[in-house]
């Protein structure tokens, strides 16, 4: 048996399976591939099996978002990795291979990522992932050639392998046994943000995420929820308030909270004078429902000796304050 699983969560993506699939198959000789179904109502099952009979198929009950789906696929998956894809990604020659490598090699390693380029623009990073993730001390996400919407051209400057905060859920390597050492992901999240909390569960237990540039792949983005749509401001805003209640360490809880819900007030105003009003609303409905599960999350909390998550204090002032626009230059040095 192969070592390595390729699992693509698909839902009604018969379109994007004819279009990626092909170089999934062409070029993951080192893995086993799978279909996880989210209770799909398209052709694709008739198309998988028709066109593609080595792939495996696991079929799950219902509609249960990326974390839930993924977390019930899964435990059919007993290869040793796990490469959980996008079903709007576009793999390279020898994309699995430096990163099987690394696992191999240092057993501290227990996620990596690759590099994701924009399909539909090549030379530009892609906005979820890009050359790896970072969060600030308030819990917001930025890359290496993503902060906010500015999206760097890629000229080779994130060519290295480095240990990163977190790895994007559109292409995603991780060992199965810290897979199922942390239960997966969190299936409150439903979707968004999950890949970052399970990330930094990871470190909390002493696993490292990694990125490689030697593994290149090209995502579509927001294929299934577009960046605009008010349901994924909604999920981002709550899900990264879940995040930071399970995972800050105790003493800087309350305080970090607090100044995250006045950010958040801040872009909740913003949106409101750009006339997006149901973005507003979607702010609002998230802290509502943060409020709401706060015990929840607070009780999933595991206590670790991390001393610290974030690369620098607040990625708001730099960006809209001091006009830093690139990752490269808030640093001095190289990240």
């Amino acid at each position: 048996m192969k070592n390595c699983a390729v699992v693509i969560l698909n839902w009604n993506g018969k379109k994007l399976l004819e279009q990626f699939l092909p170089s999934v198959i062409s070029f993951s000789n080192e893995a086993t591939i799978y279909i996880a179904d989210n209770a799909s109502t398209d052709d694709s099952l008739q198309f998988v099996t028709k066109n593609y009979p080595e792939i495996k198929w696991i079929q799950n009950k219902t509609n249960s978002g990326f974390a839930q789906g993924y977390n019930e696929a899964l435990q059919e998956v007993e290869e040793e990795f796990y490469v959980l894809l996008n079903s709007d990604v576009e793999v390279t020659k020898d994309w699995l291979v430096r990163a099987l490598e690394i696992f191999n090699t240092d057993k501290n390693i227990g996620i990596i990522q690759p590099k994701i380029l924009d399909f539909k623009n090549k030379e530009y990073f892609e906005y979820a992932g890009a050359a790896g993730g970072f969060l600030d001390k308030y819990g917001y996400p930025f890359c290496r050639g993503r902060i906010f919407e500015t999206i760097e051209k890629d000229t080779n400057q994130y060519d290295n392998e480095q240990e990163i905060f977190w790895a994007s859920g559109a292409c995603f390597f991780i060992r199965k046994t810290v897979y199922r050492k942390l239960n997966g992901f969190d299936s409150d999240f439903f979707a968004h943000q999950e890949e970052i909390d399970l990330c930094w569960r990871s470190l909390n237990i002493g696993y490292k995420t990694f990125y490689t540039h030697k593994s290149i792949v090209y995502h579509v983005g927001g294929a299934t929820l577009q960046k605009s749509n008010a349901k994924k401001t909604y999920l981002n805003f709550r899900n990264s308030l879940y995040m930071l209640v399970k995972n800050l360490p105790k003493n800087k809880i309350f305080a970090i909270i607090l100044g995250r819900m006045i950010l958040d007030g801040i872009a909740g105003l913003q949106f409101l004078f750009q006339g997006k009003f149901s973005h507003f609303v979607a702010i609002l409905q998230a802290h509502g429902s943060f409020y709401a599960n706060f015990k929840k999350m607070y009780n999933k909390r595991n206590e670790s000796n991390l001393k610290s998550y974030y690369l620098l204090k607040s990625i708001v002032f730099y960006y809209y304050f001091k006009k830093n626009r690139f990752f490269s230059e808030l640093f001095n040095r190289k990240l």
